[in-house]
C-alpha cells in the first residue's frame, strides 16, 4: 500500500500539496492528530489537497505559501526526498541549521518545455531554515 508521501514524492498526486512544520514553527501536535497528517521526531509532515493546504499551511504559519514559494526561490539548497530535512545553504561548522518549514507541490510533466519539466513530474519543495535562511529546490519525481 502506497502512503500519501510516497504518492506525492512519484508524482501521482498532482492536485497535492506538502508541507513540513517542525515544532519550532508552529503547535505540531494537534495538526499531527489529523488523517492528512504524520509525525516526525521533530513536526509534522501533510499531504493535502491544493487549497486546503495552502490554507493549512498559512493558517500554521501565518506566512502565505507562494510568497513562501517566491522567497525561497531566490536560493538554491538541497531538500531531503523525504520532505523532513534540508541542508541549509547558510550552514557553517556551528552546526545549529535546523528544517523549520517546507512547502511543495508537483508539476506534472511537459513535453512542451525543456529541461525538468519535458522529463517527468517535477517536485518543487521551498524550504526554511532555523536560521531564517529560505531556499528551495526541485527535481524529478520518483516513479512508482
Amino acid at each position: 500500500m502506497t502512503t500519501d508521501i510516497e504518492a506525492f514524492l512519484s508524482g501521482d498526486r498532482p492536485d497535492h500539496v506538502a508541507a513540513y512544520l517542525s515544532k519550532d514553527a508552529t503547535d505540531v501536535d494537534s495538526l499531527a492528530e489529523q488523517p492528512y497528517a504524520s509525525a516526525t521526531e521533530d513536526g509534522v509532515l501533510l499531504v493535502v489537497p491544493g487549497d486546503a493546504g495552502r490554507a493549512a499551511f498559512e493558517s500554521a504559519t501565518g506566512t502565505d505559501p507562494m510568497a513562501f514559494a517566491s522567497e525561497a526561490m531566490a536560493t538554491e539548497g538541497h531538500v531531503d526526498r523525504s520532505l523532513t530535512d534540508a541542508d541549509c545553504p547558510d550552514a557553517g561548522e556551528d552546526g545549529t541549521h535546523e528544517l523549520r518549514l517546507l512547502f511543495a507541490f508537483a508539476e506534472e510533466q511537459n513535453e512542451d518545455v525543456d529541461g525538468l519539466y519535458a522529463e517527468g513530474d517535477v517536485i518543487h519543495a521551498y524550504a526554511q531554515c532555523s536560521c531564517g535562511t529560505a531556499f528551495s529546490e526541485k527535481w524529478i519525481a520518483e516513479s512508482n
